[in-house]
């Protein structure tokens, strides 16, 4: 027999590590089934085979793919060898679930191996007394840069920073800087730019790799580096680091603390992320799921989405009593109660593409005081014309199917009302929570649904009830 399966260990495994994805860019069925006969049988020689070529944003696919009991026994059987990178890439309850059957000294071993930054997202929702036993395992060094992380505000650009990056002094030459980057061991593996400090650390300048590289060996680094500094402070949101790498077309930007020293560089790559995350939880508030992930339980979704519908049971609540003042009305017109969930229905439809528009441009900084009284202009006439439109062809509509132009111009005025109560409202509500500092996010949607709806039914049926004398 020939030595062909030492030579090929894919047919050695029976799995084609060529085949990991299918044309779709799915996991493959058949490279999943396989793994989890190897990890049912307990091969675990076999199981480490297969997952070594994987890169560490595909080992968090593999490991949403499987059962709780198959990715934990997945996670056994790699022992040293689990990338724990792999934890980033996956959602916050798989991540816990798995971080929770792992001991202190397996998630010390694991962390030390990461960067600091992607240290950081798995120790922060560590309970305290985890986390400190957690780094009292680690060497002092990156205990110490850590534990600085740490200390900074949650979802702060210090908690996504990178500790290490590269510092010079401006009178080095460029010869200089090239045989330190040559000699140093210690220096990070990847970086973008060299910052130029002074003694206290504070940044002098910076200096792109390309210019840098272009540079001849006696130039002064002071003479070449980029004083022109655009910088973020440690304790500034995460949100305000991504607005300034998107307004600088930035790769890497330094940070720093209080006192303006250099503490640690965001990067392109940890920006994407926020940007991800951050887009990401402003959908899910919108529509009322919190930080709901696909992979939580069927209770932690229950009482994730459970108290949003209880704010919208209220204020349905509050609807019905607005109908309920014109029961009368509504007895004597019964064409009223087929009619009335239109006007509500295009009011909140229109009043929730107002709310998403500004909800973005408040997320984005878009709005000064020019733009935001033109936004405000725009989109009352913009409902206003919307609703004329609207108005004219379903009041033509009604008129002829219930062979009743009254009918037809009520719903029509109806119309018009609510569009132009939806575009206000729409914009009122995002900016008044934004200015008592609550994210417009989180509740827009329920007060714009709730306005157009009580507006909507009270303005239909009182104009019908002017219109036809029926009060």
């Amino acid at each position: 027999m020939s030595d062909e399966s030492e030579m090929a260990p894919g047919l050695e495994t029976g799995i084609d590590n060529d085949a990991f994805r299918d044309a779709e860019g799915w996991i493959s069925a058949l490279w999943l089934e396989r793994l989890r006969a190897f990890i049912e049988a307990g091969r675990t020689e076999d199981v480490a085979l297969v997952m070594a070529p994987l890169h560490s944003s595909d080992i968090g696919d593999v490991l949403e793919q499987l059962d709780q009991g198959e990715r934990l026994a997945l996670v056994r059987m790699l022992g040293e060898k689990f990338d724990f990178s792999a934890l980033t890439e996956v959602d916050e309850s798989i991540r816990l679930e798995i971080m929770e059957a792992l001991s202190n000294s397996e998630i010390a071993r694991g962390v030390a191996e990461l960067d600091n930054d992607d240290a950081v997202y798995l120790l922060e929702d560590l309970e305290k007394e985890d986390q400190d036993e957690i780094l009292s395992a680690l060497p002092a060094f990156e205990r110490l840069a850590l534990k600085r992380s740490l200390d900074f505000p949650e979802d702060s650009a210090g908690r996504r920073m990178q500790t290490d990056f590269i510092a010079i002094p401006p009178f080095w030459t460029v010869g200089q800087t090239i045989d330190y980057l040559r000699a140093d061991k210690d220096l990070p593996d990847e970086f973008y730019q060299i910052y130029v400090v002074d003694a206290a650390y504070k940044v002098l300048g910076t200096l792109p790799l390309d210019k840098f590289l272009r540079a001849q060996r006696a130039t002064k680094i002071d003479a070449i580096m980029n004083a022109n500094l655009v910088l973020v402070k440690a304790e500034d949101d995460q949100e305000e680091a991504a607005r300034i790498f998107e307004r600088y077309d930035l790769v890497e930007v330094g940070v720093v603390d209080e006192n303006g020293r250099l503490v640690g560089v965001l990067t392109i790559d940890d920006i994407v992320d926020v940007i991800q995350e951050e887009a990401e939880e402003d959908i899910k508030l919108l529509a009322g799921v919190g930080d709901e992930d696909v992979s939580d339980t069927t209770l932690d979704t229950v009482r994730s989405r459970g108290p949003w519908l209880g704010v919208n049971l209220v204020a349905a609540v509050l609807v019905s009593f607005v109908i309920g003042l014109f029961n009368a009305t509504i007895e004597q017109m019964v064409a009223l109660a087929v009619l009335m969930p239109i006007v509500a229905s295009m009011g909140g439809n229109a009043g929730a593409q107002t709310m998403t528009v500004t909800v973005r441009a408040l997320a984005m900084r878009e709005l000064d005081g020019g733009r935001l009284r033109r936004l405000i202009r725009r989109e009352m006439v913009v409902g206003f014309a919307n609703g004329v439109i609207f108005a004219v062809l379903l009041g033509v509509v009604t008129a002829l199917r219930y062979s009743d132009v009254g009918l037809g111009v009520v719903i029509g005025m109806a119309m018009v009302i609510n569009m132009i109560v939806a575009g206000t409202f729409g914009i009122l509500i995002p900016l008044t929570l934004d200015r008592l500092k609550a994210d417009p996010a989180i509740a827009s949607a329920v007060f714009v649904t709730t306005i157009t709806d009580i507006v909507g039914f009270f303005a239909f049926l009182a104009i019908a009830g002017l219109w036809f004398g029926l009060f």
